[in-house]
């Protein structure tokens, strides 16, 4: 069992940067695949950023790659999502998820979840 809480969020302006952090629970946490996964009002749930055990590998959907850096401290139990050069299309609820599928994309590969918490970029 693993509970996730996740911190940062807020209101930023177009080209800012943004940090959201992940806290979980669980003696296990260092066995998930991490993830961040974002929707907008009215939009589904997509896939942001993963980073497998270890720490070893990221991946990334195309609409982030090269401005959001995904990485993990397995020592404190952590996720964050470091996130540069914010635009107004990345304006949504950011979750964390953890699950088990080497390179997962979908929301449904993931069994834990965060309550999200609210990025919101001005234009």
């Amino acid at each position: 069992q693993v509970q996730l809480v996740e911190s940062g969020g807020g209101l930023v302006q177009t080209g800012d940067s943004l940090r959201l952090s992940c806290a979980a629970s669980g003696r296990t946490f260092s066995r998930y695949v991490m993830a961040w996964f974002r929707q907008a009002p009215g939009k589904e749930r997509e896939f942001v950023a993963g980073i497998h055990w270890g720490g070893g590998n990221t991946f990334y959907s195309d609409s982030v790659k090269g401005r959001f850096t995904i990485s993990r401290d397995d020592a404190k139990n952590t996720v964050s999502l470091q996130m540069n050069s914010l635009k107004p299309d990345d304006t949504a609820v950011y979750y964390c998820a953890a699950g088990h599928r080497w390179n997962g994309i979908a929301a449904t590969e993931y069994d834990y979840w965060g309550q999200g918490t609210q990025v919101t970029v001005s234009s």
